[in-house]
């Protein structure tokens, strides 16, 4: 049996022969030393598999370590079901939550009435380490959908119930998978490594009401990320949960009961007034601070365009008359722009940004003199001038939206009592059940998935290949100057993913087994078939950030 092989991303393909039965972990040992980190999985024939998986014809396979999104949420998969565990060992039967994504890890509670302390948290730590060394097998068991249900209710789980019932109609739902260590058994929809062993670095932490699980980043496998209190994240989730409990949702399972109830208007209504309701916060806070530059970032599809648009309406209704402006404007010439490590022009680099004449302008602007604004013509690569000469009055606040908006080194010539800067982002607090997240960058690719294919005819595989790239580029530019921003505003809709899955699934379901994208596409069917969609989503206001995606928008052509 020949076996194509791929040790790491990027890397050279080689031909082995195997007999057939053979595992992925074993043709993985056989190259261990070669492997600068842990590998997690495998893609085989395009579909990422189990290291258990048995190969039993010719075969493409690819090693996944955790520099790829796939064997990244396969460790965080594995390493939440080793805390769980741990935590019944140390505490009994209590109920934890994992909640959300944040300090470079996921905030998790205990829900009892006193909180853990931190000599149960080294307990706890100290637990999962015993049960690392063990090297302990992570099995997996799948059940008849009937079965699971029994079980769920054995237990006292009529949320994961619902869920399957939800589920029920989908094709990609006929069995319900379960993982077992060590006597304790859990449900969860994603994949695991073989054994405890693969699960070496974590780190756990009290924090405020509960307790962090922190791991590495894909940037760097092999060590735990320094530790950075992400304050506004945090406020902003516990305000997510506040409009949460206000819609009545925490899980899936209660959003699909309200669309089932017919409650669907009900709830887009309630989420639009939360969101004005936030946005006339941010423009009173700006309007009484003063503040003359208010500078806007967040990563890909998170609503940036009809957030700013937004606010600048809010910002008029209380007597000020803000100008808009793009840093794309000020990008370099285009023989100018700084290359990346793969020789191909870097126009996400904050150097590909004009900073001197950027900051001039400004200036110029806040000192009431007339500004010949620049316009970039990206067909020659070229700025231009004397189409927007400018000035503006003491009443005008300038309004910027940019990738680099919240990094200092923008506008280091602006003083920073001028300042106002808004991080923007779509974080849901919303999950599938207490143990089951759903992951932020995957809300935000669905979104980038239907505009892409809406407005710029993209396909879903398009969509796919350019993620990796687009995160990349996050992690580079805007995820480490969150902590700049003086307020968080969070873009998500709770309902959206009911309506965003009519869109999106029939272009996922476009990509081919034989393409590339297709093991990224299973897994997003995967998660969606979870939710019950909204199939009328005509209620949705045009000024509406979800419209920016789905169509619709007044503020997007």
């Amino acid at each position: 049996m020949k076996i194509k092989l791929r040790l790491q991303p990027r890397g050279e393909w080689t031909e082995i022969t195997e007999q057939p039965g053979i595992t992925v972990e074993e043709i993985y040992r056989k190259f261990e030393s070669r492997l600068p980190y842990i590998i997690l999985a495998a893609k085989v024939d395009g579909v990422v598999e189990s290291l258990t998986w048995k190969l039993e014809k010719d075969s493409e396979v690819e090693l996944l370590d955790m520099r790829t999104q796939a064997a990244n949420l396969i460790y965080q998969n594995s390493l939440t079901l080793l805390y769980l565990k741990a935590v019944e060992d140390v505490l009994g039967e209590v109920e934890v939550d994992i909640e959300n994504a944040l300090n470079k890890g996921l905030f998790t509670e205990v829900k009892r009435k006193e909180p853990v302390t931190p000599e149960e948290v080294k307990q706890i730590e100290a637990r999962m380490h015993q049960l690392v060394e063990e090297d302990l097998p992570l099995k997996r068991e799948k059940v008849s959908i009937e079965e699971a249900e029994g079980i769920f209710r054995r237990s006292g789980q009529p949320e994961r119930i619902e869920l399957l019932q939800a589920a029920r109609g989908s094709q990609r739902q006929k069995q319900v998978p379960f993982y077992e260590i060590g006597g304790y058994r859990d449900f969860f929809y994603g994949q695991m490594v073989p054994s405890t062993g693969y699960l070496t670095y974590f780190q756990l932490m009290n924090y405020r009401r509960g307790i962090l699980l922190r791991f590495p980043h894909p940037s760097a496998p092999d060590r735990i990320p320094d530790y950075v209190d992400e304050k506004l994240l945090y406020q902003t989730f516990g305000e997510q949960n506040r409009w949460g409990r206000l819609m009545g949702i925490s899980y899936v399972s209660d959003l699909n009961r309200k669309i089932e109830e017919g409650k669907a208007k009900e709830l887009i209504q309630l989420s639009e007034a939360l969101h004005e309701r936030r946005i006339v916060e941010i423009a009173d806070m700006i309007t009484k601070q003063k503040k003359r530059i208010v500078l806007i970032a967040g990563p890909s599809s998170s609503g940036k365009t009809t957030f700013a648009q937004r606010l600048c309406i809010q910002l008029r209704v209380n007597g000020l008359d803000p100008l808009y402006m793009g840093t794309d404007d000020y990008f370099v010439e285009r023989e100018q722009t700084p290359l990346d490590e793969y020789g191909e022009k870097d126009y996400e680099n904050l150097n590909a940004v004009d900073i001197h004449l950027f900051n001039q302008n400004l200036n110029d602007l806040l000192a009431g003199r007339k500004v010949d604004l620049p316009s970039f013509d990206f067909l020659t690569g070229h700025k231009e001038f004397g189409k927007r000469i400018t000035s503006i009055g003491p009443n005008q606040p300038i309004v910027i939206e940019g990738i680099h908006a919240l990094n200092e080194d923008l506008t280091p010539e602006i003083p920073k009592s001028e300042k106002f800067k808004i991080y923007i982002s779509p974080l849901t607090q919303l999950n599938i059940d207490s143990h089951n997240r759903i992951v932020t960058t995957d809300h935000r690719m669905l979104r980038r998935m239907v505009r892409d294919y809406k407005y710029r005819g993209h396909s879903a595989q398009s969509t796919i290949r350019s993620w990796p790239k687009v995160r990349t580029g996050e992690d580079k530019n805007i995820f480490p100057f969150s902590n700049e921003a003086d307020v968080l505003f969070n873009s998500v809709h709770l309902y959206e993913i009911s309506v965003l899955k009519k869109y999106a699934e029939p272009l996922l379901m476009e990509i081919r087994p034989d393409e590339p994208e297709y093991s990224e596409a299973v897994r997003m069917l995967n998660f969606l078939r979870f939710f019950r969609v909204i199939e009328d989503d005509s209620v949705i206001v045009n000024n509406s950030i979800l419209r920016e995606f789905i169509g619709g928008s007044i503020f997007v052509d």
